[in-house]
């Protein structure tokens, strides 16, 4: 093999064994990148679809969120125009004679970050009582009220001189609820059918004071 043959040898070959020219390298080189544009424009492209549809999800859970909570709110209502006719007479058959109403009251504390609130409250001038409304009935309200009832004369100077009983009210009662509020001394208001409400403890029922 001769000396020019040798140093052909060694060339890359293209089909049909003809040597690639600069030009050739350069072409492909050009064509390669514009493939590698073209395929990162794609998933630029389909990047900016999921964030769509990410946004579009969030979007939905957002009005979802807020249904639910308008939802919840207006049963809350609903349940409070419920209740609070009722209270009187049933209360007064628990030797408890309320004969003033307030709802939704909320009291702010100068060492607290949150304002407390109050569904109900019954008073007579000598007895009150704080009645938590919910739709369902989780342990974790009963705790949150009972929480709040220990410290319901800081929150209720006024009548700190006044016995005050607990109460909870709902259309349902997740987890036994309302046998643990009755447990820990609350007076447990449920649905007795078209549009009824009646206090559920037994008459035999002492409520605890705080």
């Amino acid at each position: 093999m001769s000396e020019k043959d040798n140093n052909r040898a060694n060339e890359p070959l293209e089909e049909y064994e003809q040597p690639l020219t600069f030009e050739k390298v350069w072409q492909m080189f050009q064509e390669t990148d514009k493939q590698f544009k073209e395929t990162d424009k794609k998933f630029q492209e389909t990047d900016k679809k999921f964030q769509e549809t990410d946004r579009q999800f969030k979007e939905t859970n957002k009005k979802i969120k807020e249904l639910s909570n308008l939802f919840t709110t207006q049963w809350g209502k609903l349940m409070e125009a419920l209740i609070k006719p009722s209270c009187l007479k049933l209360f007064k058959e628990r030797d408890i004679d309320i004969n003033q109403t307030y709802s939704n009251v909320e009291v702010e504390l100068p060492d607290e970050k949150m304002a407390a609130e109050f569904d109900i409250l019954l008073a007579n001038g000598s007895e009150v009582v704080v009645i938590e409304v919910k739709t369902t009935m989780r342990i974790e309200f009963v705790e949150w009220h009972l929480e709040k009832l220990e410290k319901i004369r800081k929150y209720f100077p006024r009548w700190a001189d006044m016995n005050f009983y607990g109460a909870v009210a709902a259309i349902k009662y997740d987890e036994y609820s309302d046998k643990y509020a009755q447990r820990k001394g609350l007076f447990v208001l449920k649905s007795a059918g078209e549009g009824l409400i009646k206090i559920a403890n037994p008459a035999a029922f002492e409520p605890k004071k705080y």
